[in-house]
């Protein structure tokens, strides 16, 4: 069963096609690593899907409701997270209350501070009286990423998330991928390819705002029209 479901979704910007007619269907329970070279379009479509950015045409469709008019914050009570490519976090905040922020639409206040506790724990973030601005920019995305899975979603979607990450703390974000992948579907949209191979049942390739190609990662990395546009010689 699909909890994805992406139809033709469009994007021009003053007449030049951003994303263009793009479908992609995502089971429930995988994860699907969205990559392409910089400017593919593959912000731009996950805005479209996150509710942040308005389509020109097509459809998204979230466990078989149209979601397509909704705007971001009712995409969010839907069970749909986005962590984003450029950090955004409350810098004046403490961790937790960035975390708390997060998490309280989503269960009864006396369940939060336990909740923050755990999503901090998991991306290993050991302060949460530390001041989020004070955070290197590494740590912001893990405080991000704390604030996506606080919230239960039934779609995390990842945003570059280990831009900014130590070889160590990359390491630590695969193991809570494949933590996650047991109770949630994830999006990841992301550059470093061996993160890509490790964690992603399928991968999606995006080329000048059009899908080059969906299949396993063995089969994205051997096919020569990824290694073109994308991958280079193998």
């Amino acid at each position: 069963m699909s909890l994805l479901n992406v139809r033709g979704l469009t994007k021009l910007y003053d007449g030049v096609r951003a994303v263009a007619e793009v479908s992609l269907d995502i089971p429930q329970g995988e994860v699907r690593a969205l990559i392409g070279p910089n400017g593919a379009g593959k912000t731009t479509l996950v805005g479209m899907i996150a509710g942040r950015i308005t389509p020109d045409a097509g459809q998204v469709v979230l466990a078989g409701q149209d979601i397509t008019r909704l705007p971001a914050h009712r995409r969010t009570r839907l069970g749909m997270a986005y962590t984003f490519q450029i950090t955004s976090v409350f810098a004046r905040l403490p961790v937790a209350e960035n975390v708390a922020l997060a998490a309280r639409p989503h269960m009864p206040r006396a369940d939060v501070p336990g909740a923050v506790q755990a999503a901090l724990a998991r991306v290993g973030l050991t302060d949460p009286s530390a001041r989020a601005g004070d955070l290197s920019y590494g740590h912001q995305r893990l405080l991000e990423i704390a604030m996506g899975i606080v919230q239960a979603p039934r779609l995390l979607i990842l945003d570059e998330p280990t831009q900014g990450l130590s070889e160590g703390e990359i390491d630590g974000f695969k193991a809570l991928v494949c933590d996650l992948a047991a109770q949630t579907t994830i999006l990841l949209i992301e550059h470093n390819m061996d993160v890509v191979m490790a964690l992603a049942d399928r991968v999606t390739v995006l080329n000048a705002g059009e899908v080059l190609m969906t299949g396993t990662p063995a089969e994205v990395r051997a096919d020569p029209g990824v290694q073109s546009a994308y991958l280079g010689a193998p």
